[in-house]
């Protein structure tokens, strides 16, 4: 209807699976995508490097998207997302496929966004981004909601019981990894 526009100037959305131009270079990209949300070509040339830096980019934006690693699609694909600075995100296994490093930085910048004021929806199967990232949450199983709550009472309520698993080896750094992951 007559909001649809309003509506879309308002939301950013990275599907799971990476909807980039594999033609353009990652900043033709991000300048298209910001054109789109009515940014003035100044604004989305300006927004783009700094997404680009933001997602790693920045060495490759004059490469076309075509001969980016898949990760690096996937980081170009969120950039989009963000172009316009959206003030309700859905974002859809948002750092899956993204080595630490970059998972790390898309994660500051979602907490930058939504300490600015943007809502952020996220589906997620890693449970330390739900807990890093969110306020509240919801486990959702065959498209049913079995729990919610803030990720403090929903690890609360699971109980008290303690699962040991037993690891036939010697190595001590192999041990030491395993416990600082918390396995």
């Amino acid at each position: 209807g007559r909001d649809d526009k309003k509506i879309r100037e308002v939301i950013g959305y990275a599907a799971q699976d990476v909807s980039v131009d594999e033609d353009l270079t990652g900043l033709e990209n991000l300048v298209l995508s910001g054109r789109l949300y009515h940014l003035s070509h100044a604004d989305a040339t300006r927004r783009a490097r700094e997404l680009l830096d933001v997602a790693g980019l920045a060495d490759v934006s004059a490469k076309r998207a075509g001969f980016y690693s898949g990760g690096m699609r996937r980081r170009l694909d969120l950039a989009q997302a963000l172009m316009h600075r959206p003030r309700l995100l859905f974002l859809d296994e948002p750092t899956t496929g993204l080595d630490p490093q970059n998972r790390r930085a898309m994660w500051d910048e979602l907490e930058k966004l939504n300490r600015d004021g943007t809502t952020i929806f996220l589906t997620t199967q890693y449970m330390e981004e739900a807990d890093t990232l969110c306020e509240r949450l919801a486990i959702i199983d065959h498209g049913t909601i079995v729990s919610e709550g803030s990720p403090a009472a929903l690890k609360a309520s699971l109980g008290g019981e303690v699962l040991t698993l037993t690891f036939p080896t010697d190595d001590p750094e192999l041990l030491q990894g395993l416990i600082a992951r918390g396995a």
